[in-house]
């Protein structure tokens, strides 16, 4: 049992983060907007967990203009979305490998 929860990622312990990540694996781009309505977060929250998901690598940032607008997108890296399959492929480890007890 040990063996698998060193096998999770501590990018992905949060559930924000979680979210972020579950997002950008079903979208290509997804505007900042986009991720702030879905998962129901605050500018500063959703910035914060971003950021953080980029300085690992796991989230590319484009910014661009709309008109005059200012407009962020993010995406998942080829080396995050390996890294959140890892991740999922852990949980789904630690769920088989527990006993049913029904």
């Amino acid at each position: 049992m040990k063996n698998v929860i060193e096998q999770l990622n501590k990018a992905f312990e949060n559930r924000v983060r979680l979210g972020i990540m579950s997002v950008l694996m079903v979208n290509d781009w997804v505007e900042f907007n986009t991720l702030k309505e879905t998962l129901q977060q605050t500018d500063g929250n959703l910035a914060s967990h971003l950021t953080a998901l980029e300085k690992v690598q796991y989230v590319a940032v484009r910014k661009g203009f709309i008109g005059r607008k200012p407009n962020t997108s993010f995406q998942a890296t080829l080396s995050g979305r390996q890294a959140f399959q890892e991740h999922l492929d852990a949980l789904e480890m630690l769920l088989k490998s527990v006993p049913n007890k029904s």
